[in-house]
């Protein structure tokens, strides 16, 4: 996600399960490309190895490779990611040019994890303006009726304008690395899996956390359908991460709230939130 829009989060204060994927004995061990934005690149985790990309050498990709002894890791995951920087060159969060992530899926790559689609919804401006809606109206839904104005969800309507973007890259990740297992790996959860979240330390209004929550599952249930739609397979990390959400204390959390407190951007997995994840993609791939 892109930090410079978090920091103005900081200064304004899904469940599904796996899909079935074709059968394997074991994890592959061979080349192992990973894709995607920020949730994957692991921004402000220490150690930072690619400033430009916020990309962290404790990120669920590094703790994947491992874990299953993958010969060769190659993570292309870039912060502020959509699935247009995946097939084609774009800027990071410095602003310097990053190739096409694609380019780094060769024939001889034997895994390929993709973690995209919060950027092309707009997860940065929906924190943003939810968190800013709800420091004046924390007893409201400010948030979910700015987003469904005029009787349509804004944000349901991305989510299904992502997915044919999501299929784009799986295609291309299955054309360039014909062998590959694919994996598709989802959000975990942000706001608490139940009740009204815990505003005003995390100032979302009380009655918009609900809706947050159906977005989120809604974008895991839209990743989850378009993988197994394309032939790859689907990690849960939002099963796992229930009852770790930003309103959990410092200890327990996986993913960062306003300000965190462990090392990590807003609104993004800190170093334990990084490790479950790759708990769930080498569940699903054994």
């Amino acid at each position: 996600m892109r930090l410079a829009l978090l920091a103005t989060a900081l200064l304004t204060s899904g469940l599904v399960l796996s899909t079935p994927g074709p059968a394997h004995a074991a994890a592959p061990t061979g080349r192992y490309v990973a894709l995607g934005d920020s949730y994957t690149s692991g921004p402000l985790i220490p150690d930072q190895v690619d400033l430009n990309c916020v990309r962290s050498n404790r990120n669920y990709p590094s703790l994947v490779a491992r874990a299953i002894g993958s010969a060769a890791l190659v993570d292309a995951s870039c912060g502020g990611a959509t699935t247009a920087d995946i097939l084609n060159p774009g800027k990071g969060t410095l602003g310097l040019p990053v190739p096409a992530q694609i380019s780094a899926v060769t024939a001889a790559t034997a895994l390929v994890t993709i973690g995209i689609g919060g950027n092309d919804i707009g997860f940065t401006g929906i924190v943003t303006a939810c968190a800013q809606d709800g420091v004046g109206d924390p007893f409201g839904t400010p948030c979910r009726d700015r987003y469904t104005a005029g009787g349509t969800d804004q944000l349901q309507a991305r989510i299904a304008a992502t997915a044919p973007k999501v299929t784009a890259v799986i295609q291309a990740v299955r054309a360039a690395a014909p062998a590959a297992r694919i994996v598709v790996v989802g959000y975990p959860a942000i706001v608490p899996d139940r009740g009204y979240g815990c505003w005003p330390v995390v100032p979302f209004a009380f009655g918009d956390v609900p809706y947050l929550r159906t977005v989120a599952k809604s974008l895991n249930a839209m990743l989850a359908q378009t993988a197994a739609s394309n032939g790859a397979e689907y990690a849960d990390t939002y099963t796992p991460s229930v009852g770790h959400d930003v309103c959990r204390s410092k200890s327990v959390r996986w993913v960062e709230g306003v300000v965190p407190e462990n090392a990590a951007a807003p609104f993004h997995p800190n170093a334990a939130g990084e490790q479950a994840m790759a708990t769930a993609v080498t569940t699903r791939l054994a």
